[in-house]
């Protein structure tokens, strides 16, 4: 084996490490499960109870219902990411775009068996995200294509203890799949002994995807019909994901990738303030902590993380305006779950959410309904070397706009 292909096999040990520090961030978690929700920002989701998508936060909701519920829409996300100002081992290069547009569809329905038991189905996504360097891009040693998608089937079930005190839980059975793409990129790169030209070189490719279970249990406080709080907690599972994978130049294809997903836990208000107004808040908490290593069920260990737990803060107002029109809006601060660590290929922030929406209601029992988000990022500065001295110096941010649309009925 000549220098030349020791040097370029040393690089793909290396690269990946830092390659596959994007296979799994705090942008892959999707706040994307209604249309009402987005309009306002997600506050109070899980207690306002405006139509079936509420099971989505909070199982006990569904026992506020009198008559069966269907709600189903779609949410486009487009994301506008930038890698900026950026040197590579000290050569600066272009800057890239690696935003894409992403679909987030959802149905929820919700079954009232009597005036204490109710239950409900629903399909949804927690987490899925896309981003894509440009095919030529001279640091897709920490870039390439990351295309993420999850859908989860949700089973649950609600009981009215009381006047006031409703609980829940449902089972979760969570479909994912995954394609990731890092590589060389064929042309000349600059190395710490010099400049050389190469084919394109995989480092990194997987297209798999598999199936894991998990659980939510809810409760409902109703102080009256205008006042009520909810908390939730959320169980999510390590999904194991088997299909292609080749990892450095070896086949994998034999193990399964592990990646553990965050648990969840949320508590929410709702507070009527008179028959036009009403007010609603959240906290959300999200244990990106324990995603704290990629790994295959052989043991190959891909990357390990220094994430922090991240933080939803949310709060919204609703007006009513007549039976035709309710106007709704909204603010989210949402935390970045990555601490001292940052990566080029990990444009992850503190974020703020600036929502706006409205439902039209066509009768008594159906309704229109959209919402409108634009979240803002902060610029994040990526200062990385690897093993070999190769090093990045570059900024990122990452913003975005997302659209819903929504049908809703009562029957």
């Amino acid at each position: 084996m000549n220098k030349k292909q020791i040097f370029t096999r040393s690089v793909i040990t290396a690269a990946i490490a830092l390659a596959s520090s994007q296979s799994m961030a705090a942008g892959f978690q999707l706040n994307a499960q209604s249309a009402t929700g987005l309009g306002r920002a997600f506050s109070g989701d899980g207690v306002i109870a405006d139509n079936a998508s509420t099971m989505a936060k909070n199982a006990a909701s569904m026992t506020l219902f009198d008559a069966p519920a269907l709600s189903l829409g779609i949410i486009a996300i487009d994301t506008d990411v930038k890698v900026k100002d950026a040197t590579y081992n000290g050569y600066q290069i272009p800057g890239d775009q690696i935003g894409g547009t992403s679909y987030a569809p959802n149905i929820y329905y919700i079954q009232p068996i009597n005036d204490k038991f109710a239950v409900g189905a629903s399909l949804y996504s927690n987490f899925g995200t896309k981003t894509e360097f440009s095919d030529n891009y001279a640091a897709n040693v920490f870039g390439g294509l990351t295309d993420v998608k999850s859908v989860n089937l949700g089973l649950s079930a609600a009981y009215r203890i009381n006047q006031q005190l409703s609980i829940g839980g449902g089972l979760d059975v969570i479909y994912g799949s995954g394609k990731l793409n890092r590589y060389i990129p064929a042309g000349k790169i600059p190395t710490p002994n010099g400049t050389i030209n190469t084919p394109k070189i995989d480092l990194l490719d997987v297209d798999a995807d598999g199936v894991a279970l998990g659980f939510n249990l809810g409760t409902i406080y109703e102080l009256d019909q205008n006042n009520r709080f909810g908390l939730s907690y959320r169980y999510s599972p390590t999904l194991e994901a088997k299909g292609d994978m080749h990892y450095a130049g070896n086949d994998l294809s034999d193990q399964k990738l592990k990646m553990p997903l965050p648990d969840m836990a949320e508590f929410s208000g709702f507070n009527k303030l008179n028959d036009k107004f009403a007010v609603h808040y959240s906290i959300q908490w999200i244990r990106w902590s324990e995603f704290d290593v990629l790994e295959t069920t052989g043991g190959v260990k891909l990357n390990d993380y220094q994430w922090q737990d991240g933080w939803h803060y949310s709060i919204g107002g609703t007006y009513y305006l007549n039976d035709q029109w309710t106007l709704r809006a909204g603010y989210m601060h949402d935390t970045s779950a990555q601490d001292s660590k940052t990566s080029i290929s990990v444009p992850d922030s503190d974020r703020n959410w600036l929502s706006g929406g409205f439902s039209y209601h066509l009768d008594s029992k159906s309704t229109i309904d959209f919402g409108l988000t634009y979240l803002i990022g902060k610029d994040v500065k990526a200062d990385e070397t690897n093993p070999l001295g190769m090093s990045v110096d570059a900024t990122t941010r990452a913003n975005a706009w997302l659209y819903g649309l929504q049908y809703s009925r009562s029957f």
